[in-house]
């Protein structure tokens, strides 16, 4: 039996979980907020447009694109034997620290494009334990997450150069701990309510 039209639904309830993307909701909600700033005087339609980033938009846009490309054309199918199913410790453990080091490679958002419909078969902890690694992991780069580009790209255009080499040991010294923490409390919350 082919189980690829089961993946496929899995996939969409996963990413879509009301049916619609989740990238409708997060440009209703900025065009509210630019409209109430609009109404309020309170900046121009020319400072919307600047702050919106839009090369920044068209990179995010194509980072999706080739993610969906290449997980369809075979990596999802090379990435799922790797990816331990159940929500035992050790399972949830793998699962984070696959998502983690998937996200310092390729950065969050195609790491959990990549890996959330893998996880979603084995259940919402197997879900959430992939949420905690593409999360706590990328802080141990600069290119680990798209906030961390954003906050990167706000502090130069203020003046203020990021030092890489200490960002690079905070994140050594908090991202294992972090994770290994945020996974066993939810484990832990697993076993309280019977997952």
């Amino acid at each position: 039996m082919d189980s690829r039209p089961a993946r496929a639904g899995t996939r969409h309830r996963a990413i879509r979980p009301a049916g619609v993307s989740p990238a409708w909701a997060a440009f209703a909600g900025a065009a509210v907020l630019a409209a109430r700033a609009l109404a309020r005087r309170r900046t121009s339609a020319l400072s919307v447009l600047r702050a919106a980033d839009v090369p920044f938009l068209a990179f995010v846009l194509g980072l999706g694109i080739v993610v969906e490309t290449v997980v369809s054309n075979g990596l999802g199918s090379a990435l799922a034997p790797l990816l331990p199913a159940g929500t035992s410790l050790p399972a949830l453990l793998a699962i984070a620290a696959l998502s983690a080091g998937l996200a310092n490679v390729c950065n969050n958002l195609p790491a959990v494009l990549m890996l959330l419909p893998l996880a979603a078969p084995s259940g919402a902890g197997a879900v959430l334990a992939v949420l905690l690694g593409v999360n706590i992991g990328p802080n141990l780069t600069y290119t680990g997450s798209l906030a961390t580009l954003l906050w990167r790209r706000a502090l130069h255009r203020h003046g203020s150069a990021p030092d890489l080499a200490e960002f690079t040991r905070l994140g050594l010294l908090t991202v294992p701990a972090g994770l290994i923490i945020a996974v066993l409390a939810l484990w832990l919350a697993l076993r309280g309510i019977g997952g």
